[in-house]
């Protein structure tokens, strides 16, 4: 028997595999509980026994398969992480209708056999917590986003001429000229403002302090990405997160297109024409094009770039898509070099 697949639909509580051959063809199913390791071991007892050599294929859901994985990678095991949109499409061309625990673990297993080259799951600590990190920082964002615009609100009703600046109700100096000013006012809209005031402040504080563990854990680990104009500590820690381990990719080609910066061939004939990726990341490739639009303003070489793909013929949004290809293998390197220098402790 040759290689076996195992696609894995997981889920809180338990994970659905189900074992392909190298055709295609389903050899097997199985579905066990997913509250520890030695739930994982028994998976992949049962797995051993399905062919020596196996490839795990795990949609990417890493809140979900980040023990698994774990558990699986000590085992000395190899996993694919097989984004969702793949999975899909593989689901939609097969011949059975639905959806179901076993029909998406069996779409996972046909999008890795399909795409061989997906990039290998590992487990890397710092691009981990880094993500976990950014992403609370952008949920508080969202958050004081909302008390901000219900405080706009309820601070027109009460004085309709009083219109703070765009941006100023999320600094600190003017939140709390603003809980001042709401003192001389009485009744629940000023009651509820200041509600508000005071929570869109305290999130305030927790986003700067996020800011500064962010920033000291990410410069030590990124020396030559934060050495890129227009890369901050959080656009590198984005990058790094989103990433996650750039040993996977098997080279740049491989990472522009799992960042969305690739583009695709819509052309037939003599004439060759690309369109834009709308696959990928979109994180990474949302993080590409603020350093893309950043270097667009302060950056000499990237300045000359976007004017010659402009007298070439170029529209100046396709000429900014270029240029995030070429900062997709800028950043790719930076990544490169900084995974070989050891962190300082």
């Amino acid at each position: 028997m040759g290689i076996v697949i195992l696609g894995i639909d997981v889920h809180k509580r338990s994970h659905t595999v189900v074992a392909i051959d190298e055709q295609g063809r389903q050899i097997a199913q199985r579905t066990t509980r997913a509250t520890g390791t030695a739930d994982h071991l028994e998976l992949l007892s049962w797995a051993q026994g399905l062919g020596p050599e196996r490839r795990w294929a795990v949609e990417d859901c890493r809140h979900l398969s980040r023990r698994l994985e774990a558990d699986l990678l000590a085992a000395g095991q190899i996993i694919q992480r097989v984004p969702p949109k793949l999975m899909a499409h593989a689901r939609d061309a097969a011949r059975s209708y639905g959806k179901s625990d076993p029909i998406d673990a069996l779409a996972v297993a046909r999008a890795a056999l399909r795409e061989p080259d997906l990039p290998s799951a590992h487990l890397d600590e710092a691009s981990r917590g880094l993500r976990v990190l950014v992403d609370h920082r952008d949920d508080l964002v969202g958050e004081r986003t909302r008390h901000i615009n219900r405080l706009r609100w309820h601070l027109h009703e009460l004085e309709p001429g009083w219109d703070p600046k765009p941006k100023a109700l999320g600094i600190p100096k003017h939140q709390r000229l603003v809980a001042a000013r709401l003192e001389d006012h009485e009744g629940p809209v000023a009651q509820i403002a200041t509600d508000l005031a005071r929570r869109a402040h305290e999130l305030t504080i927790a986003i700067r302090d996020l800011d500064a563990q962010i920033t000291a854990a990410v410069t030590p680990i990124a020396t030559a990405l934060l050495g890129i104009p227009g890369i901050a500590a959080l656009t590198a820690a984005t990058i790094i997160g989103q990433t996650a381990g750039v040993s996977r990719f098997h080279s740049r080609h491989a990472y522009a297109k799992h960042n969305g910066t690739a583009p695709l061939p819509v052309w037939s004939g003599n004439h060759e024409r690309h369109r834009l990726s709308r696959a990928g990341n979109r994180q990474l490739n949302a993080a590409l094009h603020r350093i893309a639009i950043t270097q667009a303003r302060i950056h000499a070489p990237a300045i000359d770039y976007l004017h010659r793909r402009q007298q070439a013929g170029n529209t100046r949004r396709e000429a900014t898509r270029a240029l995030k290809r070429r900062l997709s293998d800028v950043v790719f390197r930076a990544l490169m070099a900084d995974a070989t220098v050891p962190a300082l402790t």
